[in-house]
């Protein structure tokens, strides 16, 4: 069995220092882009020096966070770094909690994680990275939106890694808007989504979960670690630590693509 291929946002949260090297080219995986990276990372510095209101609109954050993120960014390429694994602290990255995974799973989750950036492209778990701010929606001159600016690429770079495996395609749109693959090129391209059961009584009504997606995420990749399905019938086995189930009469396939739902009742 051929290992899947889990792809993940990147955090909004990230944790600050390193004592790591600045990041230069060929110090992490995917080489082909660091020619680009470093074009971003420049252009992302000269953006610094527009005005607060200019800079809190490219990077979405306002008051301490936007004085914060700005001084980062300015400083990105000298400043020390730390495996993205431990950088990424948002709420998919703690529910996941890598630093407490079994060693196996740890180094599957090193060759099996691809992490999707506005600033990198594509990041490995172990892949050293500096803090920094920069949303794959946002839009930097002179490259315009970096989804589209990066499509093209991380296409590129991802097709021998794809070649009929399984792909866990845990990206929100902003990040899938980066990657447009042929159809015919993965064994299978299998979303998830979290969904409520809050209707009455025999009535079943349904609503996606959107505001805690990320954190309910965390705990399917720790089992997709652990067992390394590449079939959606796997997540029957699947005992998430929040109450959600499986269920496969909801499952759609449109195209290439396959959407299961994990579904939880609430009371």
């Amino acid at each position: 069995m051929t290992a899947p291929l889990i792809l993940l946002p990147p955090s909004e949260g990230k944790a600050t220092g390193g004592t790591g090297a600045p990041w230069a080219p060929g110090s992490g995986s995917f080489p082909e882009l660091d020619a680009s990276r470093a074009k971003v990372a420049a252009a992302l510095k000269r953006a610094m020096r527009s005005n607060a209101t200019s800079v809190g609109k490219l990077l979405g954050v306002k008051g301490d966070a936007l004085a914060a993120a700005r001084d980062g960014n300015r400083e990105v390429l000298t400043r020390p770094t730390m495996a993205a694994i431990e950088r990424y602290t948002g709420v998919l990255y703690d529910a996941l909690d890598y630093a407490s995974l079994p060693a196996r799973s740890r180094k599957r989750g090193d060759d099996q994680l691809v992490v999707f950036s506005g600033l990198w492209g594509l990041v490995r778990p172990t892949d050293p990275l500096p803090d920094y701010k920069l949303k794959m929606g946002a839009s930097l001159a002179p490259y315009g939106r970096l989804a589209t600016f990066w499509r093209p690429q991380i296409t590129a770079a991802l097709d021998p890694l794809v070649n009929g495996r399984t792909v866990w395609d845990l990206l929100p749109n902003e990040h899938a808007a980066a990657w447009q693959p042929d159809d015919g090129s993965f064994g299978a391209r299998i979303s998830v989504r979290f969904v409520d059961d809050v209707g009455d009584g025999p009535e079943r009504k349904l609503t996606v979960v959107s505001h805690w997606n990320k954190l309910l995420k965390g705990a399917l990749v720790r089992h997709i670690l652990a067992t390394q399905i590449d079939d959606p019938t796997g997540l029957a086995a699947f005992d998430h630590p929040l109450g959600y189930r499986y269920v496969p009469s909801l499952t759609e396939t449109t195209g290439g693509r396959t959407t299961v739902s994990l579904v939880a009742r609430r009371d």
